[in-house]
């Protein structure tokens, strides 16, 4: 039974393993944003085949002559003309197949959208999974400093106790104890909400318990800057792109618009016992409405589209180069800098507390050091994500969270 508790409340204080292809995954088969852009295609389809639709006929039934008979003998099949027709538009300058191209171009709209909005939630879950990591280690980093001056207190109190040692070095111990303790809770609540942000950013709706794979220091080499894939796969500057090509196709319909359409229409009349074919047509005479707003309007739209996709260019090699430089230089920060320093404050603290067991130093130089080795170690952990979270700018600058 104690073994069954003991499983249980492991379980629920580490939660389930999660790694970031696995947060990766999760996100794109399960995030309710892309289920939601899967709606608008949809949506766009439904309006694709709508647009391929012809017009529908139509039939009436007119009666002519009626009155009553009271204005003098009245036969209904003599004295009424009777009207039976069926009516059918022909639309004319393709007007069908044009706007069937722009219902095609604005589905292709939304799945480029699609494909950005994709795009998008990955690199936020990336960036907020190396955003939780950074505070899970610091929290650690807080933890083992904890406990290291948990074991110089408890030092301190024996020596305290067999005379050896003043009272006040005790409580100044004690005093930089709590510090770092209060330090540690603050660390723990901050590596709780950066989890609780990680699964937000999933898409999840329950934030139970999670365990991250760290793999902070597994740097592996960064994506190369290419700034021709960067323009062809970047989900921003499909979707002006399509744009443009809906623009353009609404161009073409608005200009089909302006060419009437024909209706013919052919029947039956009944009038006077005679009985007649009935056969016309009616075409709207554009004297006045030629569509030539709509069409205006059309052709600005296209040059608003095609200067967005200028100005979206620019940005994005701007986005490139600022994030190759970034990289580049957290790189260089991490492997020539920080590592190396964090190493020497390690090594530093440990001969500073050596050294104070043994009478060597006094307490403000033990206190010092390791002061000195957690601020480094802290340092060298915000380094490390900073350098992953370019890694991640550089990843979406190129385009390649898909």
């Amino acid at each position: 039974m104690r073994a069954l508790v003991l499983l249980f409340t492991t379980t629920v204080c580490w939660g389930e393993p999660l790694s970031l292809p696995q947060a990766i995954a999760e996100t794109i088969e399960r995030h309710p944003l892309l289920a939601a852009a899967d709606g608008r295609i949809s949506t766009a389809q439904g309006l694709l085949e709508q647009a391929a639709l012809r017009p529908n006929p139509k039939l009436a039934f007119q009666v002519e002559n009626l009155r009553g008979s009271w204005q003098g003998p009245f036969n209904y099949a003599r004295d009424t003309d009777n009207f039976v027709w069926v009516q059918q538009t022909i639309e004319t300058a393709k007007k069908r197949q044009h706007r069937t191209e722009l219902a095609s171009v604005n589905r292709q709209v939304a799945e480029s959208a699609r494909l950005l909005l994709r795009q998008q939630l990955v690199a936020r879950v990336k960036q907020a999974w190396w955003s939780a990591i950074g505070a899970e280690r610091a929290r650690r980093v807080y933890g083992e400093t904890r406990r290291t001056f948990a074991q110089i207190v408890e030092y301190h109190q024996i020596r305290v106790r067999e005379g050896a040692m003043a009272e006040a070095d005790l409580i100044r111990v004690r005093l930089e104890a709590e510090r770092f303790a209060l330090a540690a809770n603050n660390a723990e609540l901050t590596a709780e909400k950066a989890k609780i942000s990680l699964l937000r950013e999933m898409g999840r709706s329950e934030f139970g318990p999670v365990e991250l794979v760290d793999e902070l220091e597994a740097m592996a080499s960064s994506p190369l800057a290419d700034a021709e894939k960067a323009l062809n796969d970047r989900g921003e500057l499909a979707v002006a792109r399509r744009v443009i090509a809906a623009a353009r196709a609404n161009q073409q319909v608005q200009v089909a618009q302006a060419r009437p359409n024909y209706d013919v229409l052919g029947g039956y009349k009944h009038t006077m016992g005679q009985e007649t074919a009935l056969v016309g047509l009616q075409i709207d005479l554009p004297f006045n409405n030629r569509n030539q707003g709509n069409v205006a309007a059309a052709v600005a739209e296209i040059r608003v589209a095609e200067n967005d996709l200028k100005a979206g260019e620019a940005l994005v090699k701007a986005e490139l180069k600022t994030a190759e430089i970034e990289v580049r230089m957290r790189r260089k920060q991490v492997d020539e800098t920080l590592g190396p320093l964090r190493q020497q404050a390690a090594e530093t603290a440990r001969i500073a507390e050596a050294a104070y067991r043994e009478g060597g130093t006094d307490l403000l130089r033990l206190l010092d050091a390791q002061r000195l080795q957690l601020e480094t170690q802290l340092v060298f952990v915000q380094a490390l994500v900073e350098y992953r979270l370019a890694v991640v700018n550089l990843e979406t600058a190129m385009g390649a969270n898909q």
